[in-house]
């Protein structure tokens, strides 16, 4: 799956929040300044080459839905995300974020039961 750009992503989560848009409803859901109509359309074409938008034409207008969904995609960009910053160690990962976010006692005593309770649904799965 090709990486999106900043500018694609953008497009694509109000795509993924409305399901299914024109140009001009993504527009409306872009912050100020909003960028040129033709701009936003044009991210929208690069997109369905990607293979990210199908479309839906109602004579010259077209109506844009994502072909992937957002846990796919999320899934997809996390684990280049963390092979390309983190040489592909969820532990070092963790680690980085917990320092260098200044996470709080409660919340990584949170993130430690939410990993407990995965390993003991691994476990019990696994049998």
């Amino acid at each position: 799956m090709k990486q999106l750009t900043r500018a694609e992503e953008q497009i694509m989560q109000i795509l993924w929040k409305l399901e299914k848009a024109f140009v001009k409803d993504i527009l409306a859901h872009l912050p100020d300044p909003k960028p040129a109509y033709n701009t936003v359309s044009t991210i929208v074409r690069i997109l369905e080459k990607k293979g990210f938008v199908g479309y839906k034409a109602y004579g010259k207008t077209h109506e844009y839905f994502p072909l992937i969904d957002k846990p796919e995609y999320t899934k997809k960009f996390l684990r280049n995300f963390v092979d390309n910053y983190f040489s592909n160690s969820y532990k070092q990962m963790v680690s980085f974020f917990a320092r260098e976010e200044n996470l709080s006692i409660s919340e990584m005593e949170e993130m430690q039961k939410m990993i407990k309770k995965e390993i003991e649904y691994q476990k019990q799965n696994k049998k």
